[in-house]
């Protein structure tokens, strides 16, 4: 998983190498430890650019892939950045993209080993790998575990054969089933991706593709509204888009199915079972570190007094390029004291269980006296409940969950409810 970015206006120019006494230096914040740490690993090819999909992600041939070159820089890229984790331990690693399982298993096993090389990873470090039905083949799925990898994400999305062809997927219903079958197999945890409020999707037709899904068995559910963000094919030709009601009653019926099945929701669009919630989600959604390494990939990384924010270049033959030259960062910014807050609560908001009060001092270096004005509104429109220190979002504050965070925004006043 990609977490969520704000919106920025990029070059492929790298920026400057700081040295670590740049981050180090006096500042604003005062963090007195620093989050667990993760890494992201983007592997920006696929088949085929999905209509809806803007991540960075371009089209190749498994065969064309350039596997050795592309490895080469991700070890160059993480070797430049190694001075600003040193010491620190390595809780979760995600490789996503475009499609991970596009790269063979030789190729993840030596990626992997690189990266055993080079980092400290905690013991029984959660290790996931996103596939595609569409780059399945028997045995794949073993010899991915075989090479280190621990959870599996298939992003399945739907299926109905008709809704398939709509998201411009390269697999089939039935390859689909065979691939979460494999993987059923093959890992102790695994995650299945789906998709609702498809195009012309109705009630039934959705309630036959999560029954589908939870015939087989998975931990995790990973369940998404399909929506159109900008410099998509969809974009530029929209779909028909379902009514919100319909969506709102669609999503009513996910967590009765899931529910039902033993899937607690535990973020707005995560159900799992219990002892299968993604750990590398969680620390995004708890403001915890992450260092991304590969075409595009983004970093949020904490020091004693400040947080830092990095974009490598996301063209991915000018990434290997400037990465094996050692300078591969497009972007390096400090995170501005008054966005703190709302970026905290953006990803904390988002957990049905919400959190405790003192991780926002610990995750930002600030007071709790940031959040007040922002946690007197929400509870003022009953879309939080605050109960000592521990801090939820109410039912109602999850089904407008845009609005709740947006009362922390550094300059905002209350505003009405709405449903995203």
């Amino acid at each position: 998983m990609i977490p969520i970015q704000p919106e920025t206006s990029l070059t492929d120019a790298p920026v400057t190498t700081r040295d670590i006494q740049h981050y180090m230096r006096p500042g604003t914040l005062q963090l007195q430890t620093l989050p667990p740490l993760s890494l992201y690993v983007h592997l920006p090819w696929c088949l085929k650019k999905c209509p809806y999909c803007d991540f960075n992600s371009h089209e190749m041939r498994a065969a064309e892939l350039p596997e050795q070159r592309y490895i080469d820089a991700l070890m160059a890229d993480l070797e430049a950045a190694l001075p600003l984790i040193w010491g620190r331990s390595v809780q979760t690693v995600f490789m996503g993209g475009g499609t991970p399982s596009l790269f063979s298993p030789q190729a993840i096993d030596q990626l992997l080993a690189g990266l055993r090389a080079r980092l400290r990873l905690a013991p029984n470090a959660e290790i996931t790998l996103e596939a595609n039905p569409g780059t399945f083949e028997k045995d794949r799925f073993r010899a991915y575990r075989s090479a280190g990898v621990t959870r599996l994400s298939v992003g399945v999305q739907s299926f109905n054969d008709d809704f398939l062809r709509t998201l411009g997927r390269v697999h089939d219903r039935a390859q689909a089933i065979a691939a979460v079958e494999e993987a059923a197999q093959a890992f102790d945890t695994f995650n299945l991706d789906l998709m609702y409020a498809l195009p012309g999707q109705t009630l039934a037709q959705l309630r036959t593709d999560v029954a589908t899904a939870l015939a087989l068995a998975p931990r995790h559910l990973s369940i998404y509204h399909l929506t159109i963000e900008p410099n998509t094919y969809f974009a530029k030709f929209p779909p028909a888009a379902v009514e919100d009601d319909l969506a709102a009653d669609m999503l009513d019926l996910i967590t009765d199915l899931t529910g039902a099945a033993g899937l607690q929701r535990y973020e707005v669009s995560a159900y799992a079972l219990p002892g299968h919630a993604s750990v590398h989600n969680l620390n995004y959604w708890q403001f915890g570190d992450y260092l991304g390494i590969g075409a595009g990939a983004h970093s949020k990384l904490s020091f004693a007094h400040r947080v830092v924010r990095q974009v490598r270049a996301r063209n991915p033959e000018l990434y290997m390029s400037q990465a094996l030259a050692g300078q591969c960062v497009v972007q390096d910014v400090e995170v501005k004291r008054a966005e703190l807050p709302f970026e905290f609560m953006l990803n904390a908001l988002r957990l049905a269980g919400g959190f405790e009060l003192p991780l926002f001092a610990e995750r930002t270096g600030m007071p709790l006296s940031a959040l007040q004005a922002g946690l007197q509104q929400a509870q003022a429109q009953g879309l939080l409940i605050v109960n000592g220190t521990h801090v939820r979002p109410s039912v109602r504050g999850f089904d407008f969950l845009n609005d709740l965070q947006a009362l922390f925004l550094p300059v905002l006043g209350a505003v009405p409810a709405r449903r995203p």
